[in-house]
């Protein structure tokens, strides 16, 4: 590596880095805590106020009856997926090959619920109507990411969203949304998480993801999938004694963030801009983001682009990426999602690590394959 440092490094140590909120450190909790009545009850057991008024706030907010406090998605998602099958006597549930639940939980859908899965689309691309309308009849229920994280944070046209959901219903199939990302979404789209919501089942929702929280989530849905939801929460070890800590957090992050999402849509896509002017060698995915995250692909090496990032890093001090991957075709990639940090980088300096960036580029020899 040609910086001094690695890139992790170089990262950590960057004066303006793009992406994220900051660091998730102590002080996440203590800022979300900080005026809270310490002699406030705590939930107990899925129970009490503080756990129940969130509850019914997240319900109104996602245009479900009634909604319920996970400690993780993963555990959520199951218990979602879980219900739908046992509820239509089917035991198969459809979603994206890059699915969170196909790629990141070990196979616990199928380890633990015995439920089989059917994987929908190619790698590379979105769900469409057309691999929809394939389904067998012994699907219990589909399951859309939105956006599709993996690859790039994509997005289908709403009138796509409209054409499945409608579809789904007259086969009696249930839609499931993952929305870890829906609050970063609704800007493109225009539409209210309740409007959106509309279209499927059941939804489920993450609090540190964009909103930057401690941990949790929602599941949302009828009132049916609510009450069977607890009791699969008890039997997968999610309901604590209280869950206050993640559940304050949340409703503090979700607060003080909720309105920046149009925001950081916004910057998403002027740093997009900045990205795909440095030439050939590197591009977004999407070219023009759909929310405040994406994919950067280089047609360079993974340690090239890691030094390469690295020398900008320690010569502007401007941190692009913590990290990089190496893929397939021998090119590199990572991602980027935007929060507070952003708005505090001066544009000066900004155009200063682009111009490094686009002029490394060049100096290498780097050219799109």
């Amino acid at each position: 590596m040609n910086g001094s440092m690695t890139l992790a490094d170089a990262f950590k140590n960057s004066k303006y880095p793009v992406v994220g909120h900051g660091k998730r450190n102590v002080q996440v909790l203590l800022e979300a805590f900080e005026g809270t009545d310490g002699n406030a009850s705590s939930d107990m057991y899925g129970k009490g106020e503080t756990i129940e008024r969130f509850q019914t706030k997240m319900a109104a907010y996602l245009g479900k009856p009634e909604s319920v406090f996970f400690p993780s998605g993963t555990m959520a998602q199951q218990i979602a997926l879980r219900i739908h099958c046992d509820e239509t006597g089917k035991r198969k549930v459809a979603y994206h090959p890059l699915s969170h639940l196909e790629l990141h939980e070990e196979d616990g859908l199928k380890e633990l619920h015995r439920i089989e899965t059917v994987l929908l689309a190619d790698h590379d691309r979105l769900i469409r109507p057309a691999d929809v309308r394939q389904l067998a009849d012994d699907v219990a229920c589909l399951l859309l990411e939105l956006p599709q994280r993996e690859i790039g944070g994509q997005l289908p046209p709403y009138a796509e969203l409209e054409e499945i959901s409608a579809y789904c219903r007259s086969r009696g199939i249930r839609m499931h949304l993952d929305g870890a990302r829906l609050f970063e979404i609704l800007p493109y789209y225009g539409k209210s998480a309740a409007e959106l919501c509309t279209l499927f089942d059941s939804v489920y929702v993450s609090f540190y993801k964009g909103l930057g929280g401690i941990a949790g989530a929602i599941l949302a849905g009828n009132a049916a999938l609510a009450e069977r939801s607890k009791i699969w929460k008890r039997r997968h070890g999610g309901d604590l004694i209280s869950l206050y800590p993640y559940i304050i957090s949340s409703d503090y992050y979700f607060d003080l963030r909720i309105g920046k999402m149009e925001q950081y849509y916004k910057e998403a896509m002027a740093l997009a801009e900045l990205y795909n002017d440095c030439g050939d060698a590197i591009r977004t995915v999407p070219s023009v983001p759909v929310s405040n995250m994406f994919h950067v692909h280089a047609d360079l090496p993974k340690e090239a682009l890691e030094s390469v990032l690295s020398s900008v890093c320690e010569t502007t001090g401007v941190g692009l990426s913590t990290w990089v991957k190496g893929l397939d075709d021998g090119g590199s990639a990572y991602e980027v999602s935007i929060g507070d940090r952003y708005a505090d980088i001066p544009a000066e300096r900004l155009r200063e690590a682009f111009a490094l960036l686009r002029e490394k580029l060049q100096e290498g020899g780097y050219r799109a394959q």
